[in-house]
């Protein structure tokens, strides 16, 4: 007992010290921006912080990757632009737009408006400036970075590990390659065979590469430093093209009792199907809206988890303008809860990738299905 009395201490001790040089840390962040602002930061200062504008901002894409401000200067990645317009592809680098203060041949990154965010191309005159049209954006942009990171740094660690197994096949499996092992055969046997039955080996490779690519994207995004710090998964793009993938599997792998079951559902009365086919109008509805389910639950719950944590941030700065003191104050307990969250996120990163995969192979399941054996006990 004793010995357990004194490791809680030093926990405690340990958290302590870790709030206490993460809340110093902030402080002296804010007293050297406070030193060294520009004229301009100043009065962005007299305007007030505007938390919405942070939030939206560290959440959105962008054409460049940002990765500190020291002083007035802006250090970023700067991604490439490839824009498709007239017939014509056009290659260059997003420096050139000089974070939007910028045009180059014609193009600007528009910082305001219906269109921020956005590369505009405007008039050849240059009269008005509202007066803009939209090329096809196929620019490298953060999420996409993040994206072939997350597919490196997967490929990267599955083939080391699946030659590990080819030269040492009757060794037991070490370090990462026991974790990873763990992982797979939970997937394996506790998602995929009971979800889709026999014929679950073809889905394997896909519903293994679709776990771990969300795993270790929303793992990337928590991380708050480059190669991190991305919101891939919190993207409802990156997420409706994951859902798509998963609907197209299960569209074309439904075999003729699924979608008997879909048009002419065995076991209804028939005024639901005549004269208005009601039924088959629902089993349709229901297939439809399950890659949006799987959509937007992925990007609500890993989008949200990023503004919540930033939402504690603000609040150091939200109090900071009322009173110092009181934003010193609120400092402390804004990192403590960051520190929190970013633990939960931890456990979110696992049980979003856990249960995208879990309904993709219900939906596999559902869709190879055969329902003979059914309809003679029916009958």
């Amino acid at each position: 007992m004793l010995s357990n009395d004194i490791a809680m201490k030093n926990f405690y001790y340990r958290f302590l010290k870790l709030l206490l040089f993460s809340a110093l840390s902030l402080f002296s962040v804010a007293l050297l921006a406070d030193r060294t602002g520009s004229p301009e930061e100043k009065n962005a200062k007299e305007k007030g912080f505007n938390a919405g504008e942070m939030i939206i901002e560290h959440i959105s894409d962008s054409h460049e990757w940002h990765i500190i401000k020291i002083g007035e200067t802006e250090v970023t990645i700067p991604l490439p632009v490839i824009l498709y317009d007239n017939g014509k592809i056009i290659i260059f680098c997003s420096s050139r737009f000089n974070h939007g203060e910028e045009t180059y041949n014609g193009y600007k990154l528009e910082k305001e408006g219906a269109n921020k965010g956005k590369i505009v191309k405007l008039q050849a005159d240059g009269s008005d400036d509202k007066n803009v049209s939209l090329p096809l954006d196929l620019s490298i942009t953060k999420n996409t970075l993040s994206a072939f990171i997350c597919m490196i740094i997967l490929c990267v660690i599955f083939i080391s590990i699946a030659r590990r197994y080819s030269r040492n096949p009757n060794r037991a499996p070490k370090g990462l390659q026991s974790v990873l092992e763990f992982l797979i055969i939970f997937i394996r046997d506790d998602i995929v065979k009971p979800a889709i039955g026999k014929k679950y080996e073809k889905y394997m490779p896909y519903l293994l590469t679709l776990f771990f690519f969300i795993f270790f994207s929303n793992l990337l995004g928590i991380i708050p430093f480059f190669p991190g710090g991305a919101n891939l998964t919190g993207n409802i793009a990156v997420t409706m093209v994951l859902a798509l993938f998963t609907f197209t599997i299960t569209t074309f792998s439904g075999n003729k009792s699924y979608w008997i079951h879909i048009i002419n559902t065995p076991g209804v009365p028939w005024w639901l199907k005549i004269p208005i086919p009601l039924m088959p109008i629902v089993e349709i509805v229901g297939v439809l809206t399950k890659p949006f389910v799987l959509m937007v639950r992925l990007f609500a719950n890993i989008a949200a988890g990023h503004i919540i944590v930033l939402g504690f941030i603000a609040l150091i700065f939200i109090f900071g303008q009322m009173n110092i003191a009181i934003g010193y104050g609120t400092s402390i307990v804004s990192v403590g809860f960051s520190i929190f969250m970013g633990f939960l996120e931890l456990l979110v990163a696992f049980l979003q990738a856990y249960v995208f995969t879990l309904l993709s192979s219900i939906y596999f399941g559902m869709a190879t299905e055969e329902h003979d054996n059914h309809e003679k006990i029916e009958r």
